[in-house]
């Protein structure tokens, strides 16, 4: 038992159990809804696609509920409407998944087809070629905003172009053009197994009987080996990188400013969480936020994120301004980072701080999609079924020393990579 903002709480108490071929399920019973959500993750995201073809993860994700080998899509479409379920399938750079949400009557039929799409993707030529047309629309999109022409910049600086994380999410136009039914089954085949698939199931439906059904919908998969994908470390920078990217018909540039950090099992990843907070998400945007847009006045927005993976990830300052404030903004940045890393946070940031990211933990736990998500995270870097008891714990044991300790460590303006999308051409500092 542990306290929240003076509560008493038991915790989630989840329950976690791995099939004979090797899937695991994750369930937590609620009762405030006659509902369930099931969100499927399979270890297949980005890092996984081949190098000279990035992109396959998530055209998998448009494509994978487009027909099965034994239904049509329209067949799978006329399933779920029919019991109004929407599949909601999503990619990040470690995984794929598939959500949806049912009435606990429905779980059963709706883990059944879940099972048919996740194991027997036909990948349909006609429905491959359909889908096509929707991620050359997406990829388009990126091309043309500068907020994500400069992410997908930084990201290729941090990591390299040959780096899983600096390729692009979506692929290239190119990529896009060259990926068809043989790409996409070659890629399933390589990467979907049941080891490296999980199931978390939260609603109103016991844990044992979420197992029978998961058992009665996914175990005559047959298991085979998972290959790890290995991602190699990042290179940690020795100097300062810049790039300006023109794109001169458009409003506004967007500044994408950042460091490679640390992996989501590093024992410092809480002072880093707490250090994130403090510089560009506390309050209404951290010290970041307090500077650049509300004392200067020169940003139409501007935070920080901490993104620690497998791998070191990115810690990312974005900031939006016009092209007269890109260098005065990236001025203050360095500024701003300059000081945390120098003097550290106050006792005040600290620990407010500490009570908001405790105080928000709750509220992210509200929802069957919220748990849900929350157990896959957990389970995937293996913290524990007991983890969201032991968060506050976590976060009230870090010291202002180790925060201090990873700004110095993590933000020196000198070691910064900056790109700049937008209508600039100019230099930076």
């Amino acid at each position: 038992m542990t306290v929240i903002n003076g509560a008493a709480t038991r915790g989630l108490a989840p329950s976690r159990h791995v099939l004979a071929n090797g899937l695991t399920v994750l369930s937590k019973q609620t009762t405030v809804t006659p509902a369930v959500t099931i969100n499927a993750t399979i270890r297949a995201g980005a890092v996984a696609d081949p190098p000279a073809l990035p992109g396959v993860a998530h055209f998998t994700t448009k494509t994978i509920d487009r027909g099965t080998t034994t239904r049509s899509a329209d067949q799978i479409a006329e399933a779920l409407d029919s019991r109004g379920v929407s599949l909601a399938a999503t990619v990040t750079r470690q995984s794929l998944s598939l959500t949806c949400t049912c009435l606990v009557e429905d779980s059963d039929a709706i883990l059944a087809q879940l099972a048919d799409i996740i194991e027997c993707p036909a990948f349909p030529a006609a429905e491959v070629d359909s889908r096509r047309g929707e991620v050359i629309t997406l990829i388009r999109q990126d091309e043309d905003s500068p907020a994500a022409v400069a992410v997908d910049g930084l990201m290729e600086v941090l990591y390299g172009a040959d780096h899983p994380y600096g390729r692009r999410l979506r692929g290239t136009l190119a990529t896009a053009e060259r990926i068809d039914t043989a790409v996409l089954s070659a890629f399933h085949h390589a990467h979907v197994m049941p080891a490296s698939v999980s199931l978390a199931i939260v609603g109103d439906i016991a844990p044992q009987r979420a197992v029978d059904a998961v058992s009665t919908a996914f175990l005559a998969w047959a298991a085979t080996p998972s290959p790890p994908v290995e991602i190699p470390s990042p290179a940690p920078a020795r100097a300062r990188r810049t790039r300006v990217i023109p794109m001169m018909n458009k409003a506004q540039a967007d500044i994408a400013y950042g460091f490679t950090a640390i992996t989501r099992n590093d024992p410092a990843y809480y002072a880093y969480w707490l250090m994130n907070h403090i510089m560009g998400q506390y309050s209404m945007g951290g010290r970041l936020g307090d500077s650049i847009r509300e004392r200067q006045g020169m940003a139409y927005y501007v935070y920080s994120s901490l993104d620690a993976n497998l791998v070191p990830g990115p810690l990312m300052v974005r900031a939006g301004v016009s092209a007269a404030n890109v260098a005065r903004a990236v001025a203050s940045i360095d500024a701003e980072l300059t000081s945390l890393a120098a003097d550290g946070p106050t006792a005040h940031e600290l620990n407010e701080s500490k009570q908001y990211l405790i105080g928000s933990l709750p509220r992210t736990l509200e929802t069957n999609a919220g748990i849900a998500a929350f157990l896959q995270t957990a389970e995937f870097f293996g913290l524990g079924l007991d983890y969201d008891i032991r968060v506050p714990g976590l976060l009230q044991a870090v010291t202002r020393d180790e925060v201090h300790d990873a700004a110095r460590r993590s933000v020196n303006p000198e070691n910064a990579s900056v790109v700049v999308a937008g209508p600039y051409d100019g230099p930076l500092s």
